[in-house]
């Protein structure tokens, strides 16, 4: 199943089921008014939209219209929680080469998870709207999955059948603000704006057998400026998979329906498929030759970040967005 956040002017926006195919969608206002409602009450609520959902691939919805993905806000357009992990422990380790820094030995048991800003996203085609180049604006491709109520204490086999829905994140990052955060030893907070997410968000079985143990085995594609800048496998060097994810948010207290945990920045230890974040790259131009090159995002630079199935077809939808500058709030 695929659904979908549709803009109407509220700030959760309108639930909406969406074909396979991503050609067509239907609203689900019978059934749940917006995402967070089909989350609380789950077991009740999804099978009607699988029904629905149904309808609609088979041609047979009787309200259907074209689905456009400019409509979109994100699937979750707030949530009660943003924790983004770092499941890809190659990522980790070659930012700490690049700088000279050993990578503790515990970093591959133990995952690193930080708590995000979740009450403003940003829908899969909206501009990304930021102040200053000088902040290092980055992009990162990464995989999220939203949970329902989730108990404490739950192993990873647990938390598994938490998982409803899958997506797609860009989660920029400021990289020139980060060093300074971190040295407070709070963790990250301007340094992490607005993120955003694909168009809709799939169940699991959407993915068929590319969904093994907790990971999604299909490539991640990133496009900068036109330019195809990194296809990295996201089940490839994944450390920590989904459930572990979840399991490691959940250690200490209850995860709430609309938690969304993401899987951190997509990469792989072969550096041909390239990069889903240019602050890797940087970090790979720092090893090989002590300097880095590529520069950070400038206003007016386009994103484009998605995944397609065994056959070429999209299955999120593609975030796609442009760098814009921010004008000065208006006084109020």
């Amino acid at each position: 199943m695929k659904l979908a956040t549709l803009k109407d002017g509220s700030r959760d926006g309108q639930l909406a089921v969406v074909s396979r195919d991503l050609k067509t969608a239907h609203l689900a206002d019978g059934i749940a008014l917006t995402m967070q409602r089909a989350l609380d009450d789950w077991s009740f609520i999804a099978p009607q939209l699988e029904q629905l959902y149904e309808q609609l691939n088979e041609g047979k919805a009787r309200r259907s219209f074209d689905f456009d993905p400019k409509r979109c806000m994100a699937p979750l357009p707030r949530a009660f929680q943003w924790a983004d992990g770092s499941a890809y422990v190659n990522h980790v380790e070659l930012v700490r080469k690049a700088r000279n820094a050993d990578m503790p030995e515990s970093f591959w048991h133990d995952p690193l998870m930080y708590q995000g800003g979740s009450d403003d996203f940003i829908g899969p085609m909206d501009d990304i709207v930021l102040a200053s180049e000088e902040w290092g604006i980055d992009f990162e491709g990464e995989i999220a999955v939203i949970t329902d109520d989730v108990p404490m204490g739950s192993t990873p086999a647990q938390a598994a059948s938490h998982i409803k829905l899958l997506m797609l994140v860009n989660d920029v990052s400021l990289r020139n603000l980060i060093p300074a955060e971190l040295a407070k030893g709070f963790g990250f907070f301007q340094s992490k704006p607005a993120s955003s997410f694909s168009p809709v968000a799939v169940t699991p079985d959407e993915l068929g057998s590319s969904w093994q143990d907790g990971k999604v085995d299909l490539s991640l594609r990133t496009t900068w400026n036109g330019a195809l800048v990194g296809q990295p496998n996201a089940g490839t060097d994944m450390v920590f998979s989904f459930p572990q994810l979840i399991a490691h948010l959940a250690k200490t207290r209850n995860a709430r329906a609309g938690s969304i945990i993401g899987s951190g920045t997509v990469s792989n230890k072969d550096s041909a498929k390239g990069y889903t974040c240019i602050a890797e790259k940087r970090c790979l131009e720092m090893i090989a030759n002590g300097e880095a090159k590529t520069p950070f995002m400038k206003f007016g630079d386009t994103i484009r970040i998605e995944m397609l199935d065994a056959n070429g077809k999209s299955i999120f939808g593609a975030i796609n967005q442009q760098l814009v500058q921010a004008t000065a709030p208006k006084a109020r």
